[in-house]
């Protein structure tokens, strides 16, 4: 089944975390061809980094794994995941809030794409607390993120900080 078998991990990835990474890692040995995919969400205020940017850092970080394709997409999931024939959505839940948005955002999947599943993943207990915007806001505030995020990504979150 492994081989056969599309899943997509979708978000904003501003910017990519070692909890995402970690999920991303062990989503990829569970399914045949996992894509990692950034929404393009024109109604988002004032991304950290500009999606060409957050596509080059996936790109980095994931190209190790060559069955993980990094892809944008903008409008529907069920859509996209149409057009990329895939069967699975994965999402991480890192607490119970995480769990109440993904759990009516999955019945609505279901509800527009019987046939895409979608798949809970707990992230690594050393990330269970972590977010893209608390990395943001740690780096803002001068904090350290070296433990965060990959390496590449700590440069570029520390040059644009200062």
């Amino acid at each position: 089944m492994k081989q056969q078998t599309v899943a997509i991990y979708p978000g904003s990835f501003d910017p990519v975390t070692n909890g995402h990474l970690d999920l991303i890692e062990r989503a990829s040995k569970l399914f045949g061809h996992l894509v990692v995919a950034i929404l393009l969400n024109p109604e988002k205020d004032g991304p950290f980094f500009p999606v060409p940017e957050r596509v080059e850092m996936l790109k980095e970080v994931v190209g190790h794994l060559p069955n993980v394709e990094v892809d944008t997409f903008k409008g529907l999931l069920v859509d996209y995941a149409r057009r990329k024939d895939a069967r699975v959505i994965v999402r991480g839940i890192r607490a119970v809030s995480d769990y109440e948005y993904e759990l009516q955002m999955a019945l609505m999947n279901r509800q527009l794409a019987p046939d895409l599943e979608t798949v809970f993943m707990l992230p690594a207990q050393a990330y269970s607390y972590l977010s893209s915007h608390l990395v943001r806001e740690v780096a803002s505030l001068g904090g350290s993120i070296k433990e965060l995020v990959p390496p590449t990504v700590e440069a570029r979150i520390r040059a644009k900080v200062g």
